[in-house]
């Protein structure tokens, strides 16, 4: 093959890759017809606003009727976990709302309840909480962001003799003919709870 004909097959392929690149390039910018891609980008926006996080960077947990029960933990040392609502919506998680009372008579730091990740940022959360279907056979973990921090409460830390902190963790939903699962927290023993919404 001569210098000319190895020139011209270099230059076509060279012009082939670059109209390729181009080709993907413009693909990717695409038109902006009001739909989003389904790459879970959407997920963490929903799961951030759900999850509390106020404007200021701090958690601001998310509201729930603290007038209801619909369970409650008694563990070690006077800490009590009551439950007030475990509710599905629209996305596709369920977000259990409670309260954590300390009724022992010193400080308690829920290091014990967070998960055994070890990438997990927030080391006073309630990130190690599951839902268990035990008709289903199946463990529902607390939903994670994207940064690795988990969609529940965090800062679980220095919590007084008879001092309440609002806790919630959001898990994904199991199918709806699943109404009742039963809330565990390591170190605590798990309470059936019912599923609304």
């Amino acid at each position: 093959m001569s210098m000319r004909h190895t020139t011209k097959a270099r230059r076509g392929a060279a012009v082939g890759a670059l109209a390729a690149a181009l080709a993907l390039a413009v693909a990717g910018c695409g038109s902006d017809d009001g739909k989003k891609p389904d790459d879970g980008a959407g997920q963490k926006s929903t799961a951030a606003k759900d999850s509390g996080t106020g404007d200021d960077g701090k958690d601001s947990e998310p509201a729930a009727d603290s007038t209801k029960t619909i369970g409650e933990i008694k563990g070690p040392n006077g800490i009590v976990v009551t439950l007030h609502s475990a509710v599905r919506d629209s996305g596709g998680f369920v977000t259990v709302n409670g309260t954590v009372t300390n009724r022992g008579d010193q400080l308690f730091n829920a290091v014990d309840w967070r998960s055994k990740e070890t990438e997990m940022k927030s080391r006073s959360s309630v990130s190690g909480a599951s839902l268990v279907d035990g008709a289903g056979k199946k463990r529902y973990l607390v939903l994670r962001d994207t940064d690795g921090e988990c969609l529940c409460t965090t800062g679980l830390s220095g919590i007084k003799p008879d001092e309440s902190r609002p806790l919630f963790a959001q898990f994904p939903a199991p199918p709806s003919s699943v109404t009742k699962v039963d809330f565990q927290i390591p170190t605590m023993p798990s309470v059936s709870i019912e599923l609304t919404g």
